[in-house]
């Protein structure tokens, strides 16, 4: 039977039980397989990954894995320039934009709060989600490594928190979205850009107090829901400024 070794560094790890986090890993086989098919048996979504070595040069996704093989894969580097060697993953989009798996319906309004086109439906199937990802070139966020692993993927995130304003965090730190930020312009039911509205014309759908406290208004023309600057516009306030200062 041949046999290559394998060693995944930095974050990959989060995808490794603890026996095989920070090590090289022996891996048998007897028909040689792409190095994608032997880093996602292992349970690394392909989309995590941004650089593949074989005995120390760089190969693609499609390489076969060879008898005697050491595999060292790496994540997307924040701070070291590998620019001269092959990058797996596609260029950054010009305007992020992502659709969210069906677990992620809080993060989904997060993101639409800040700016951000986000498709996002509790109904939506895996293969909706994949063909989304791929069609409109979005980015996948999601929390199930499957999903992120078929081949139509080819931008996608694998969310590492459960808790939503800590999910938001890691989004903007794994995408650089800080500088992107523009928030308060899109619905947070249904992603339209919102559009500015006269108090007049909105009147009978304000409550008395409302109407005499606020006068800057703003409605979404898709689903109707008006917005002004209340309780929770600085409830949100208070929550940008803690993700954004993490």
């Amino acid at each position: 039977m041949k046999q290559a070794r394998i060693r995944f560094y930095a974050e990959l790890n989060d995808f490794l039980p603890p026996e095989r986090k920070m090590r090289s890993i022996p891996c048998r086989f007897d028909v040689s397989g792409s190095v994608k098919d032997m880093i996602e048996s292992l349970g690394v979504p392909h989309t995590e990954v941004d650089l593949i070595l074989v005995n120390g040069e760089p190969v693609e996704f499609e390489c076969l894995v060879r008898d005697g093989d050491r595999i060292s894969v790496y994540p997307r580097f924040q701070s070291l320039d590998i620019s001269t060697l092959a990058h797996l993953q596609p260029l950054p989009l010009r305007e992020a934009r992502f659709v969210a798996d069906t677990h992620l319906g809080r993060l989904a309004a997060y993101l639409r709060m800040l700016g951000f086109d986000t498709l996002y439906r509790n109904d939506y199937r895996d293969e909706e989600l994949a063909h989304l990802a791929a069609s409109e070139r979005r980015i996948l966020l999601t929390r199930d490594r499957g999903l992120l692993k078929r081949a139509i993927v080819t931008r996608g995130y694998c969310l590492r928190n459960t808790e939503p304003a800590r999910q938001l965090s890691e989004v903007l730190q794994r995408f650089d979205l800080v500088p992107a930020i523009a928030p308060f312009r899109r619905c947070m039911h249904c992603n339209t850009v919102l559009r500015p509205a006269e108090k007049e014309a909105i009147r009978d759908r304000l409550l008395p107090e409302t109407q005499r406290h606020y006068d800057e208004f703003f409605m979404c023309p898709q689903c109707a829901r008006i917005y002004w600057k209340g309780s929770h516009y600085r409830r949100m306030r208070r929550l940008i400024e803690s993700v954004t200062s993490s």
